[in-house]
Order: structure tokens, then C-alpha cells, then sequence
């Protein structure tokens, strides 16, 4: 008999639940540990919140309730509440759901009837209740299958409330950090001006939509001129240039935080350099006109076309279906409400005016320095003995794994060698650095192109004029865990933060965690990532185990950082904080040694002793290190 019969048997039928258990990727994109804000995680608490946005969107309700505690979500709004009849099918039946009828909920986030259902399918435990009229209905789920229901008389406001716990059969081992949920609060209420959200005790309120937005992510003393806050119908933007490199985009499709941009940002882009141009009668460079551009844009539409379940990319061409063009609206809009803001404030005017010459001057004074440095590294690029590249792109859009690309910047041979053994091929590279970079802190962009080793790792990212063309979604800085090496990780990120401070603004620079001990026995393995840990691994195996020290990564075999890297891997995202001043940051820092710095270390310098005890056979030692990571934390 043939082995793998093609038969009747052969076809199979999935429901709902197992199918979205089995491909979870489809529906709510990588399940990830929680270090990237594109996260399962993130995105099923996203995709609860998002109904009850829609509520508000609709005039229901102008508060929602959010709380996180013990890895347990829970969303309470105000608005209509389910109705009772329909609230089990609601959260666990695919395609079903009040948003297919566009006189209910005319432009709202979710429109495919998936997103409860998927959190539903993915958690341990799911409940959901509706307050309607004095009356209430609960169910309750476990991966999806409906354990319990009750009903009855309630003194509650009309409402939602939804509370689950991500199962870890299928996230594994993950954490949420607050800072991307802190993120995601705001936007909400940046971009429903009115609506106010608590969460876990903190108030989330915006009066004046993008403006607000744009405030709390700009510095009001490195902006050239005010923020410029133009709305109409659907259409919403702000703008303003300050002095950092680069470009940014702050996007949203209907409230939703579209971080890849899509055919409104394309088009926002084409009509800000047409109307600019039109305006000053000048034709400028794109390029000279976007350098420092902050801005903010938030359109409304009918039906969405988005790229992905995840919804971080806009596809639509129109309005609405059979509607007037997206591109033309955006064009239309751009050109009436900035000419006239232009023509009616002068003095904006003038400071734009004065900012794209310097743009533009400043271009052209790096032209001759450009056209050898991109010589240089063209034929680097042949033999490019610093990257080891990987075969799927950040670029790749279409292929399901490009969201795993990662580089890894590594410093010496030893440490680049195990990696590019131990690496995926396919998402996976290798950047290998020679000793320590310059500090580049105060210097001008300039120094990017003239030194080698910068200019290749720009190129091998491919950030040289935007993030748009990024190579690998996360840039990984692989040092190793001692001075040196934590030297070696605030030199690079001093240069990105000065030259490309967008890269860490938009979450792709992380830290990757190696372990410290690896302790075994016989019968065990365990890698220790703290002293801690490397304590309760030593209790574990007994005093016999054997402890070893990794000093570097090049100490660590290839076969050993497999598990590292791999599907386990420990990064910690580069976070700034909405207030943070990355120049003041990098001066106290990177900057000449000043008598406030030494007095911060000398403040900080703490001692940790060996909490092993005694009785394990381990006597106690005590080190002095002065509080490095606080460093990293600022930044």
C-alpha cells in the first residue's frame, strides 16, 4: 500500500476555535514574548478595546475601564452593551457581529467579525457580560469553548465588560510592558478627542486630538514653529518640523495606529511636498522638504482595506467602496487647509521656509561625501566581510516571516562567529563590529558617511534617507555583559540616537539578554540570566552542580547559543520615554565627563553580596559595579 493516501479521510474540517489555535499567526500576527509592540499580546488586548472604541465612535458611552493584573486583562465601557440574545455568538461565532451594518458602526476599526473571537480562542479563560436595561447575560470560555452562561436582573450601567487571561500554552512565556500599552492609551484618546480612558489607575484624556499628540512626542523648544493642527470631515494632520534626522509619521485609519503606514501616508506625503511647493513657487526636493518633519495624520473611512489581520497597513484606494479617491481627498485636503493656514500665518510660514533652505544647503554640502561613501560601500557590499545577511526581509511584505527578520550587531569574531553558526538563515544576520565605535555624540551628520564601519551599517540597514526601506524589523545590539561590552552598546546607541533616532522612537532597536551561568548536572541543564536565578538553579541540582561563568559571548559554543536565539530568545526593547530629550540625554551621558556625572556614579555605585547560602557549600562575595543599566533605562 502507497504511504500518504490521498483520500476522503484525508480532508479534514476544523471549527472555529481550533483553527484559530492552530494558525494564531492569521489573526492576530507573531505571538511574540511581549518585547515588540506588535505582539499577540498587545494585539488582543487591542482588538477588545477597539469595540469599545466603536462604541464611543457611534456617541455611546465616554469612558472605558482597562485594568492588567496577574497577566489578566480586563475592558469595562459604557456604552450599548451586547445584546443579551446574541452575546455567546458575538465572542464565538466567525463573522458575526453589528459592524457589517454600516448604519450601526459607519467607520470603525474591526469589520471582519474575527478579533473577539481570536482573543476568545487564544485564552485560558474568557468572560464576557453585557449590561442592557436592567438586565444582565454572562458567558464564560476556556479556549474557546463555552463552559458556562448566566442571566438575570443587574443595577450596572449599560455596557461591555470583557476579562481574559492569554493562554500560555500557546504564548509561552511572555510579560506585558506598560510603556507599549501606555502608547496605545494615548493614541486612543488622541484620536477620539472627548473619550477617557482609565488604566490601572492612570487617566488618558485629549481635548485637541492631534495637536495633543503631537505635543507630548515633540520638544516645544526644538520645534521651528508652532504645530500646525488642520481637521475637516474625516481628515485630521498635524505638523511641525524640528532638528532631528530623519522623517516621522504618526498614522491612524479610523483610530486605528497604522505603524507601516499605507496609501494615506503615500498620498499625505505627495500633496505636503506639492502644496509646499506650490505655495513658495520653488521646486524643491522632497527630501529637503520632509528632513525633520514630525507629523501626525488620521483619516476616516467606510470599510477598510487593511494588509493583515493585525491591521498596521493600510491597502484602501478609496473613501468608500465606489467612492470618491482616498489620494484625491487627502490631496484636496492638504492643499485648501494648508495654503490657507499659510497664507493667514506668515511668520509659520517664513520659519518653514527657512527650515527646507536649510535643508537644503545642508544636502548639498554632503553631496561630494555621499557620492564616495555609497561608492565605498557598493563594493563593500560585493564582499561585505561585516554582515552575514539573512534571506528574508523586513521589505518582504508578502512573506509570512518577514516580521521575524532581525540583525544582530555583535562585537569581534568570536562573538559574530557562534551567532552567524547558531543563527536562522532565513531571518537571521550577523553585523560584526572591529573593537569600539567612535563616539559620535555632537557630531555632524557628516561623520556617518566619512567613517567606514558607520556608513556600512547604515547601508546594511538601509536608513540612510528614511526608515520606509528598513531592512530587518529588529536591529538586536549582541554585546557582551561587562564594561566593555556595555560600553560598546551606548556607543551604538548614541549613534543611532543622534543620526537615526527614528529606528528607536518606532521600537526596532532591542537589547538581546544572554545567560550569565549555566549550572548542570548529570541529568540537567540550566542557563542563568541573574544571580538569582543562578541561586535557585544551584538549590535545584544540588552542591555538586557544575557552575560555569560565561565572561563572553564567544565563550558560549554554537550548538548552546541555538537556544538563545531561537524561539526563547530574551530581548529587551530601547524605550524612550514621551518626555525624554534625546540631546540632553546624550550630552549627560556621551558627553565631556562633568563633575554632575561623577557624582552620579559615585551616588550609584552599590554593592551586591551572594545571597547563597552557607549551608549550599558557597561562601558569600561581594562586588562594586557602578549602576550601568540605568544608562539604557534613560535612554
Amino acid at each position: 500500500m502507497a504511504e500518504n493516501q490521498y483520500n476522503e479521510d484525508s480532508i479534514r474540517s476544523l471549527d472555529w476555535k481550533e483553527h484559530i489555535r492552530l494558525r494564531p499567526g492569521m489573526y492576530i500576527g507573531k505571538l511574540g514574548n511581549g518585547s515588540s509592540a506588535e505582539d499577540g499580546i498587545y494585539i488582543m488586548m487591542k482588538e477588545v478595546a477597539d469595540n469599545s472604541i466603536d462604541e464611543f465612535m457611534m456617541g455611546n458611552g465616554k469612558r472605558i475601564e482597562i485594568k492588567l493584573a496577574d497577566n489578566q486583562v480586563s475592558v469595562r465601557d459604557f456604552g450599548r452593551g451586547i445584546p443579551l440574545g446574541k452575546v455567546v455568538d458575538v465572542v464565538s461565532k466567525i463573522n458575526t457581529g453589528a459592524k457589517y451594518d454600516s448604519n450601526v458602526f459607519q467607520k470603525s476599526v474591526g469589520l471582519n467579525g474575527v478579533g473577539t473571537k481570536a482573543v476568545n480562542a487564544l485564552s485560558s479563560y474568557f468572560m464576557v457580560q453585557s449590561f442592557r436595561e436592567g438586565k444582565y447575560k454572562t458567558a464564560i470560555f476556556e479556549r474557546g469553548e463555552l463552559i458556562s452562561e448566566d442571566e438575570g436582573s443587574t443595577e450596572e450601567k449599560n455596557g461591555t465588560y470583557v476579562e481574559y487571561t492569554a493562554d500560555i500554552d500557546i504564548f509561552k512565556t511572555h510579560k506585558y510592558i506598560n510603556e507599549y500599552i501606555d502608547n496605545q492609551m494615548w493614541n486612543y484618546v488622541y484620536l477620539n478627542a472627548g473619550l477617557t480612558i482609565n488604566f490601572n489607575g492612570n487617566k488618558y484624556f485629549s481635548k485637541n486630538g492631534l495637536l495633543d499628540l503631537l505635543s507630548r512626542k515633540t520638544n516645544e523648544e526644538e520645534n521651528r514653529y508652532p504645530i500646525i493642527h488642520l481637521k475637516e470631515g474625516d481628515i485630521e494632520m498635524a505638523i511641525t518640523h524640528d532638528n532631528h534626522y530623519g522623517e516621522d509619521y504618526y498614522s491612524f485609519v479610523n483610530g486605528q495606529n497604522t505603524t507601516q503606514g499605507g496609501t494615506h501616508v503615500a498620498a499625505f506625503k505627495e500633496a505636503l511636498v506639492r502644496t509646499i511647493r506650490d505655495f513658495y513657487g520653488k521646486s524643491f526636493e522632497p527630501t529637503d522638504i520632509r528632513a525633520s518633519l514630525v507629523s501626525a495624520i488620521s483619516v476616516r473611512i467606510q470599510e477598510p482595506v487593511f494588509e493583515s489581520q493585525t491591521k498596521t497597513k493600510l491597502g484602501s484606494t478609496e473613501i468608500a467602496p465606489d467612492g470618491a479617491s482616498l489620494k484625491a481627498e487627502i490631496n484636496q485636503f492638504v492643499k485648501s487647509q494648508l495654503d490657507n493656514f499659510l497664507h493667514k500665518n506668515p511668520k509659520v510660514a517664513d520659519a518653514l521656509l527657512r527650515k527646507i533652505q536649510q535643508s537644503e544647503r545642508e544636502r548639498k554640502d554632503m553631496a561630494g561625501v555621499r557620492k564616495i561613501a555609497r561608492e565605498r560601500a557598493k563594493k563593500a557590499s560585493v564582499h561585505n566581510k561585516k554582515l552575514r545577511d539573512c534571506r528574508v526581509h523586513f521589505t518582504d511584505e508578502k512573506k509570512e516571516n518577514h516580521l521575524d527578520t532581525m540583525l544582530f550587531i555583535t562585537e569581534g569574531d568570536s562573538a559574530s562567529g557562534s551567532i552567524t553558526k547558531a543563527r536562522d538563515v532565513q531571518t537571521q544576520a550577523v553585523f560584526s563590529l572591529r573593537g569600539k565605535p567612535l563616539n559620535c555624540f555632537g557630531l555632524k551628520k557628516k561623520i556617518v558617511y566619512e567613517n567606514e564601519e558607520f556608513n556600512l551599517l547604515q547601508h546594511a540597514l538601509k536608513i540612510e534617507e528614511s526608515l520606509d526601506d528598513l531592512r530587518y524589523n529588529k536591529v538586536v545590539i549582541a554585546t557582551d555583559a561587562d564594561v566593555d561590552g556595555m560600553h560598546i552598546r551606548l556607543l551604538i546607541l548614541t549613534f543611532f540616537l543622534q543620526f537615526f533616532p527614528d529606528l528607536v522612537r518606532k521600537g526596532h532597536v532591542y537589547i538581546l539578554e544572554t545567560p550569565l551561568f549555566r549550572v548542570r548536572n548529570k541529568k540537567e541543564t540550566l542557563y542563568c540570566y541573574t544571580d538569582r536565578e543562578r541561586f535557585d538553579a544551584i538549590r535545584k541540582l544540588g552542591k555538586s552542580a557544575e557552575i560555569t561563568r560565561f565572561k563572553g559571548l564567544g565563550e558560549i559554543s554554537p550548538d548552546e547559543f541555538g537556544a538563545f536565539i531561537g524561539d526563547d530568545i530574551r530581548l529587551e526593547p530601547v524605550l524612550l520615554s514621551e518626555d525624554s530629550n534625546i540631546n540632553k540625554i546624550l550630552e549627560y551621558y556621551m558627553g565631556k565627563n562633568t563633575q554632575e556625572r561623577q557624582q552620579f556614579i559615585i551616588n550609584n555605585l552599590r554593592v551586591e553580596i551572594d545571597e547563597t547560602s552557607d549551608e549550599e557549600g558557597s561562601e558569600a562575595s561581594g562586588t562594586s559595579k557602578a549602576k550601568e543599566n540605568e544608562t539604557t533605562e534613560a535612554a
